[in-house]
């Protein structure tokens, strides 16, 4: 199983990893010719609190990507109505300890504005769950 050692900074478990578009799309992509865009390097926030993991909607933009549905969350914020967000499927690639790589080829995600707390991506779960 992969593993992943960091410091926890003022702000958090604060990592770097890039996002993708997700492997269907970059083989829609291939085989029509067209051009597959570049991954976006962002900050992400380990957050074992979370269930989904949740990109900023800027990271969204520069990808391109159209959402995939929509899904409903509850939030301590939402108290117990549930909050109603578009979901994107993507690719991540995190950096390992002794440098692997680990990518998720096809990962749903939830959009949310999150660069205001100074990073990109909040990391849940269904991340976690796979080291």
């Amino acid at each position: 199983m992969p593993g992943l050692t960091t410091n926890i900074s003022p702000a958090g478990p604060i990592i770097p990893l890039a996002v993708m578009i997700s492997a269907p799309r970059r083989q829609a992509i291939v085989a029509s010719g067209g051009q597959i865009p570049p991954a976006v390097k962002v900050s992400g926030l380990l957050d074992t609190g979370a269930s989904c993991t949740c990109i900023d909607p800027s990271v969204i933009q520069q990808l391109g990507i159209p959402p995939s549905g929509v899904t409903s969350i509850v939030t301590p914020s939402t108290g117990f109505s549930p909050v109603v967000c578009d979901q994107f499927d993507v690719s991540l690639a995190l950096l390992l300890d002794k440098g692997r790589l680990h990518v998720i080829d096809t990962l749903p995600v939830i959009q949310s504005n999150l660069s205001r707390y100074g990073h990109h991506v909040l990391i849940g779960r269904d991340v976690l769950s796979q080291g």
